[in-house]
């Protein structure tokens, strides 16, 4: 008998050890077939004008690769509309190349039109550049702008040379109202064009930006500018959980008072759905020959944070704002309905770009971090545990067949 009950132990025994010790078998994502290449899957159309020619001596960037796995969910890999099942489509009058509508609050992507498809930015990726600059530069710091900086193509604030500003002031500029001369005199505290730019393309990288490459700190096209709907959405995700962004982007004036000559600067937010549509929240606008209008923006209406991003979209026959107020009406009328998202805004923040913000990250960062935070409280860990009773099962084995042994003895 003795035997049969060492042996059923010992099933049990290595059965607990093979769970111990054999990872769980995944397979890895595969991405959706596709019928045909999305247009524009690696760079955004060509250009116009000879404003993404290269300095003399350098080549265009080659194109951003590719990931083999679409970010933000399978359905980020389809060409066309991406709409919930049974939805409803979208309003008529949208002349966008791209757009992505997404929950603010959630991550869900709503809905979506050529979601990863490359396009140009342009001022959008003032963005990324607020992004920075409320990272690495706080917003007292006094800054002399240059009259390189004072002397930018336009649309510009009205910066003075030899001027006091703060880095608050600036970013106020920046953001309201596109001014590409306080782009360029963050860009020169921040260690010049050419160092803002790697710090806006190592941003990102890091959160997971994998069609953007910024060119210009500005927006201005430059060789290899690139980004997607959807990676604006994810940028725009990311900076709206900055106060700092968040406050410049809802502020409808501003005045920068009198320096270096200059009389008061008094900024208006350029973003005309601001006061104007419901619950709006901010947003940003940009143009350029090559991009087109590009815009981003969102509102809280019936407690749904919707925003919307919209890519080489045109004036006519309606404004843009104005198709992008029927975006935002038709991403809430989904929310309103529990429509299921087509994707997520998987943004990966670090501890380098945003100490201590992890907490508000998308479902799956919070999974991650969920499991660091519980790593930290049971330090002894599930393998651990898995061990201890791997360990107990084998003394209490070792018990019974003493006992036994001993009872067969006293039986001879």
């Amino acid at each position: 008998m003795h035997s049969a009950i060492s042996r059923s132990l010992m099933v049990l025994v290595s059965g607990v050890l093979a769970l111990a010790v054999t990872p769980v078998a995944t397979a890895a994502p595969k991405p959706p077939a596709q019928a045909q290449p999305c247009a524009n899957k690696t760079t955004p159309p060509a250009p116009i004008d000879t404003s993404e020619k290269p300095r003399p001596g350098e080549a265009v960037p080659a194109p951003l690769p590719v990931p083999p796995v679409p970010v933000g969910g399978d359905r980020m890999a389809e060409c066309g509309l991406v709409l919930p099942k049974r939805a409803l489509n979208p309003p008529d009058g949208d002349t966008s190349a791209s757009w992505v509508l997404q929950d603010l609050e959630n991550g869900d992507v709503i809905a979506a039109k050529d979601p990863h498809a490359r396009q140009r930015p342009a001022s959008l990726i003032k963005v990324l550049l607020g992004l920075v600059v409320v990272t690495e530069l706080k917003p007292e710091t006094i800054i002399t702008p240059t009259k390189e900086d004072a002397e930018q193509e336009c649309t510009c604030v009205g910066i003075g040379a030899g001027g006091q500003y703060t880095v608050d002031q600036l970013l106020h500029g920046l953001l309201m109202h596109s001014g590409n001369d306080a782009a360029h005199a963050l860009s020169t505290v921040l260690g010049g064009v050419d160092a803002t730019v790697a710090k806006m393309n190592a941003l990102a990288t890091r959160i997971g930006a994998t069609d953007t490459r910024a060119a210009t700190p500005s927006g201005l096209d430059g060789p290899g500018m690139s980004t997607s709907a959807y990676d604006m959405s994810l940028i725009f995700h990311y900076a709206m959980k900055k106060p700092e962004f968040a406050q410049v982007v809802k502020t409808k004036s501003f005045e920068i008072p009198p320096t270096a000559g200059k009389p008061v600067i008094t900024i208006y937010n350029d973003n005309k759905l601001l006061g104007s549509y419901p619950g709006f929240i901010g947003g940003k606008t940009g143009f350029t020959d090559d991009a087109r209008h590009t815009y981003v923006g969102g509102a809280l209406q019936n407690g749904h944070r919707v925003a919307v991003v919209m890519l080489r979209a045109e004036q006519r026959p309606t404004r843009v704002v104005e198709q992008a107020a029927k975006l935002l009406d038709y991403g809430i009328a989904l929310r309103e309905a529990k429509a299921e998202s087509v994707g997520r805004i998987d943004y990966k923040p670090t501890e380098a770009v945003d100490a201590g913000q992890a907490s508000a990250a998308p479902n799956a960062d919070n999974a991650s971090n969920s499991g660091a935070a519980a790593a930290a409280e049971d330090p002894f860990g599930v393998t651990g545990w898995i061990i201890t009773l791997v360990v107990f099962l084998i003394i209490v084995a070792s018990f019974v067949i003493g006992h036994q042994r001993k009872k067969a003895m006293v039986g001879e």
